[in-house]
């Protein structure tokens, strides 16, 4: 708490009058930080100029990839610690950004893409987060996320690739 309390530029006891106790300032300090990422999400979802392929790597690089490699030990602790404590906090925003990626899917040329393979957008959504969960807890930096989404996301989508040269020929 004397650590948050000097960035913070107040004493202790000011966060006291802030926040009730630790608890309390954990959980508001994550809600305040998964909804920064989940707004980062859906904005790079949202660009019109960029193909569907670059807007899921930018948006899983913001929901999952933005603090990969940056945080200590002791953030690694705090967050297995902060699951528990702040855990229906967190599956919130994660049904959120799913959410956004299977609005994202049904409304591109995916969809056709998940009906033709017996998958519902949500569902593939579910697929690409749960890949991007896993790259975040094994790449040690945020360039090695986002090469390693890159990929994930390229294989994600090669059947469009395929399916618009049936088209033309």
């Amino acid at each position: 708490m004397d650590d948050v309390a000097r960035a913070a530029g107040v004493s202790r006891q000011g966060l006291y009058l802030l926040f009730s106790n630790k608890e309390e300032l954990f959980r508001r300090a994550l809600d305040h930080s998964l909804s920064s990422q989940l707004s980062a999400a859906l904005a790079v979802l949202s660009e019109d100029g960029n193909d569907l392929e670059d807007r899921l790597i930018a948006a899983c690089d913001e929901w999952s990839g933005r603090f990969v490699g940056a945080l200590g030990a002791d953030a690694a602790d705090l967050m297995c610690v902060g699951t528990s404590l702040a855990g229906e906090t967190m599956r919130h925003y994660e049904v959120r950004f799913e959410r956004a990626l299977a609005d994202t899917f049904a409304a591109s040329p995916m969809d056709s893409v998940c009906r033709d393979v017996g998958v519902c957008p949500a569902e593939a959504a579910r697929a690409l987060h749960a890949t991007a969960r896993g790259l975040k807890q094994t790449c040690g930096s945020r360039e090695e996320f986002r090469k390693a989404i890159t990929v994930a996301v390229r294989m994600f989508c090669a059947p469009l690739g395929q399916q618009f040269k049936k088209r033309q020929a």
